[in-house]
């Protein structure tokens, strides 16, 4: 028998020694590639990717409102992506899986065509400085490839709360994407402390900064 359990977090966790302990939470390491998306999803539900969890508070209230689909969340900093597995396991998420990895290599190397119904990317750092810009998540090719891995129908959703951000990624999609849009999203009004799509949302609005919003649609 295997002495190692998945987690709902999708890390493979040693058994707990004493009734006492509890096994440490990590995010699986997929930095190396070696991972096989089916091996990730373990049915026929639909699935939506986030590219950059963070401390997961998306992934958790996703899973939870749309126990229908499977998610998979992209965390490349290991503090963040431990983060992130922790809460899913803390909640008792089973629809939802945090790795460690680079987006935009686990997107050309591991994720099949037309295998998902939502890409997500919400407050991406924007790297201004030139010699920074090739840290920038969002560039040509990884739209090319968040085309390439929707589904016809499927959106691409796309929040930042930097203007200028906002208005290049949305020029680039147009540019060098089919995808349609930018389709209005809405703001909708808090209902708790932490009813909010990620934290960083979270800070911008409470402090009252604007969030700029987008929705993309793969045309069928």
């Amino acid at each position: 028998m295997n002495d190692r359990t998945r987690d709902a977090s999708g890390s493979n966790l040693p058994p707990s020694t004493t009734s006492h302990s509890a096994p440490r939470v990590q995010a699986r390491d997929a930095l190396r590639g070696g991972v096989e998306w089916r091996e990730l999803v373990p049915d026929e539900r639909p699935v939506e990717l986030e590219i950059g969890s963070g401390k997961g508070l998306f992934l958790q209230t996703a899973a939870t409102e749309t126990p229908s689909h499977f998610f998979v969340g992209l965390e490349l900093a290991a503090k963040f992506a431990n983060r992130a597995a922790q809460r899913l396991h803390k909640h008792g998420i089973s629809n939802a899986i945090v790795l460690r990895a680079d987006a935009k290599r686990f997107l050309q190397e591991s994720v099949p065509d037309a295998a998902v119904v939502g890409v997500h990317v919400y407050f991406p750092d924007p790297w201004w400085r030139n010699k920074h810009k090739k840290r920038r998540v969002l560039t040509e090719q990884t739209l090319e490839d968040i085309v390439r891995v929707l589904v016809p129908g499927g959106c691409f959703h796309f929040w930042t709360d930097v203007l200028d951000y906002y208005e290049h990624v949305c020029g680039m999609v147009m540019d060098h994407t089919r995808l349609e849009g930018p389709h209005y999203v809405p703001q909708r009004a808090a209902e708790h402390t932490m009813d909010y799509t990620t934290h960083f949302e979270r800070r911008a609005r409470l402090h009252d900064q604007p969030v700029y919003r987008a929705l993309f649609v793969k045309p069928r």
